[in-house]
């Protein structure tokens, strides 16, 4: 088993990274307040800083505030992406409040932030992931509807077959998109994802793609 450094120790990443520990890998959360070791004592896995978890981490999860990635990355010391595996977890999240329950994005149709990442971050193999899903979902979800399909692209084919691997595991079916272009297709289904929420407090369900 690979070990997994996660930068963000938000829901998303506590519940990733619990997750993978479930599973049988070893895990270290990095944040900025390494004084937050409740996940660790509870989980038994490790914490550090985000230079520390993604020089830990022989595959990386990316999971912070869209505007938040690049600081992160460059805290985290870029030479530690070099030639690894990224899951990506962001959106591009603006600021402003949601307009009829429609969230606004910094992005626009024709250049999503998983592709301004790998091409400031050239050596890490960015893979779009998790984006669209809440964080309750996220790890082996149970819905009458059966499994839900996770979409996922990376301009890296081995990187990509990496994280199917880990969904398959996580109890996802898989659809790749391919390049880093198509994550502007996926960072928008986060915006789908979030409308019932704001609307009808429905916060627990996910895509699936029929054919």
């Amino acid at each position: 088993m690979k070990k997994i450094g996660i930068l963000g120790s938000g829901a998303v990443g506590k519940t990733l990274a619990s997750g993978f520990i479930k599973h049988g890998y070893d895990v270290m959360i990095g944040s900025r307040e390494l004084s937050k070791h409740e996940w660790k004592s509870q989980n038994n896995g490790k914490t550090g800083s985000f230079e520390e978890a993604a020089a830990f981490g022989d595959l990386i999860v990316l999971a912070v505030k869209g505007d938040a990635a690049v600081d992160v990355i460059s805290l985290a010391g870029a030479a530690n992406f070099a030639n690894k595996t990224v899951i990506d977890t962001t959106n591009p999240i603006d600021s402003a409040p949601p307009e009829n329950g429609v969230l606004k994005y910094t992005t626009s149709i024709n250049q999503s932030l998983m592709e301004e990442l790998q091409k400031k971050f050239p050596e890490a193999n960015f893979v779009k992931c998790f984006n669209s899903v809440g964080s309750a979902s996220m790890v082996n979800p149970d819905f009458a509807g059966g499994k839900p399909t996770m979409f996922i692209c990376g301009n890296n084919d081995e990187a990509r077959k990496e994280v199917t691997e880990i969904l398959d595991l996580f109890g996802w079916e898989t659809d790749d998109m391919g390049k880093a272009e198509a994550a502007r297709a996926i960072e928008p289904l986060a915006i789908l994802w979030c409308i019932p929420g704001f609307l009808k407090n429905d916060w627990v369900h996910a895509f699936k793609m029929l054919r």
